[in-house]
């Protein structure tokens, strides 16, 4: 009885292993059908997450439009995606300059992606541009900027393939947003009004289309590492490390120990604004999120908020005891300001 009892535990350990491991295989290869000749844009393909979502959808079979503000950065992620794939199992992608900011040529633009292939899949809101500071510090301009790139632009390039995809009753949009858009985040002014704008937006967008089996999903991480260490030799971070990562305006994307003492101060208020969140590991990976996403074209997730607890907790309190969420962050912002100036 006791030898038996002592053999049951590892038979059962390795039989729940091998029904996970037959179950991310089928997940793996039933994400890859689910792509497979679909037609899927990429905005801002050139940035972190654009890139892993790039080299997910392109394994998978998809027939891939992808976009970006920086023609050289591009191709280089065209001869990476070429060098990690079997060309016999993809197709080539297809590569389009597109600016969200530049509002003036994001109609004509769109007009030039339904043009690659006729049609469009599936479209995923990417791109995104950041800036931090204070309130009063942001120009009305770079106020403007920030909601063409985050928000006029993703809007009018969807008003520009929605129609292709009701004609043809049939498409999926997929905005990654960020936690911003559920609440906000103090030196965050423009970036989290534009993430609210966009999110409001595609809820609405989400009911209207539904009759006409368009698909609207939304992603929500708290924050995106970049590929800023170098990667190991021969991976495939290493084939795309001369594309940069999501671009960030005014306030940059270094630390506050890398700078002057004045400046890192007022740097750290923006870093660490709201306490909570600077206790806790936030900061997803990249492969982590596009994965996430292909999930969710997979399953047609109308809402995927990928966020660890304290997070979570955050937004429901933010939604439940206001006056509490509002007191909190408010001490998180007077602490950092009362940090007396080195030097």
């Amino acid at each position: 009885m006791g030898v038996t009892a002592v053999l049951a535990l590892p038979l059962l350990l390795l039989g729940i292993s091998g029904l996970l491991f037959i179950y991310q295989e089928v997940s793996r290869l039933w994400s890859k059908s689910a792509v497979q000749n679909k037609v899927v844009v990429i905005t801002d393909a050139i940035s972190g997450l654009g890139k892993e979502c790039a080299r997910v959808f392109h394994t998978g079979g998809a027939r891939l439009v992808l976009c970006g503000k920086n023609w050289e950065r591009l191709e280089n992620l065209y001869d990476a995606l070429i060098s990690v794939a079997d060309p016999s199992k993809t197709f080539t992608p297809k590569l389009v300059f597109l600016d969200l900011a530049d509002i003036s040529c994001v109609q004509d633009v769109a007009k030039e992606v339904l043009g690659c292939y006729g049609c469009v899949d599936i479209l995923i809101h990417n791109a995104s541009l950041k800036v931090k500071g204070p309130a009063d510090k942001i120009s009305l301009e770079l106020d403007r900027r920030i909601m063409d790139a985050n928000y006029f632009g993703p809007i009018t390039l969807t008003k520009v393939l929605l129609p292709n995809m009701i004609s043809r009753r049939t498409g999926q949009i997929v905005l990654v947003n960020n936690i911003q858009g559920k609440l906000g985040v103090p030196f965050r002014t423009a970036y989290a009004a534009s993430k609210h704008a966009v999110l409001g937006f595609f809820d609405c967008l989400r009911a209207e289309v539904e009759e006409y089996d368009v698909v609207v999903s939304t992603v929500s991480p708290t924050f995106i590492r970049s590929y800023n260490v170098h990667p190991a030799q021969g991976s495939w971070e290493a084939s795309i490390c001369k594309c940069s990562a999501h671009a960030a305006l005014s306030w940059g994307a270094e630390g506050p120990d890398q700078l002057a003492p004045a400046e890192a101060r007022t740097r750290a208020l923006c870093w660490g604004s709201f306490s909570l969140f600077q206790e806790a590991d936030l900061w997803g990976a990249p492969v982590d999120v596009a994965e996430e996403v292909m999930r969710t074209v997979r399953r047609k997730k109308q809402e995927v908020f990928m966020a660890n607890p304290i997070p979570k907790a955050a937004v429901y309190v933010r939604t439940f005891f206001p006056e509490f969420f509002f007191a909190v962050v408010a001490c998180g912002v007077k602490e950092r300001l009362s940090v007396p100036e080195e030097g």
